[in-house]
């Protein structure tokens, strides 16, 4: 009985002890698109006489992060480009044409991250491959961490806002009116 006892201590003790040293695992989360908890916008010159502003309202993804090893965080974010939407049909039809985004050649733009930075104070630098027109750029996002914790409906949330720009120019559509701005507002529900 003894040996019995003796065994089994040894046997929690171990297993405590153990625990103690194991990796943290990197939760998954999919982003919250469908409760509109998340969205795409972007900003650019309308012929240098205004500020055109819209946003895409199709897209998914997914992303893992772990507080305590932020460098293994990845993101991917697969975008409906005919979801794009500047509040102007007209405007959308001919940027959804072969002259800009040609989405009936192109239907998706996509994000890869590949490499992400603490940069401190929830501050992140996420690195990826980013596709559109069938052409793949390099692409540096600058984010911030919002917030994270339970939710009303017994789920768990992470958020992060970000920007970033591109030129159009280096996705080549036949009219380059340059810099296109991005922010992004990302929540995800842990899986």
């Amino acid at each position: 009985m003894r040996k019995s006892v003796l065994t089994s201590s040894l046997l929690a003790a171990s297993l405590v002890a153990s625990s103690v040293f194991l990796p943290a695992v990197a939760a998954d989360y999919k982003i919250d698109h469908e409760g509109a908890h998340a969205s795409i916008n972007f900003k650019a010159s309308h012929l240098g006489f205004s500020i055109l502003t819209g946003r895409f309202n199709t897209f998914s993804g997914n992303f893992s992060y772990d507080e305590s090893d932020i460098s293994a965080a990845k993101i991917s974010v697969t975008v409906d480009a005919s979801s794009f939407d500047s509040n102007h049909a007209l405007r959308d039809k001919h940027v959804r044409s072969d002259d800009f985004l040609d989405v009936a050649k192109f239907a998706q733009a996509t994000f890869i991250s590949n490499k992400i930075e603490d940069k401190g104070n929830g501050k992140l630098l996420i690195t990826g491959e980013f596709t559109l027109h069938g052409i793949t750029k390099p692409m540096v996002i600058d984010a911030v961490k919002v917030g994270e914790g339970d939710d009303p409906w017994g789920g768990n949330r992470l958020g992060f806002s970000g920007t970033t720009s591109i030129g159009m120019g280096d996705f080549g559509f036949r009219n380059d009116y340059g810099q296109v701005d991005l922010e992004l507002h990302i929540e995800g529900i842990r899986q």
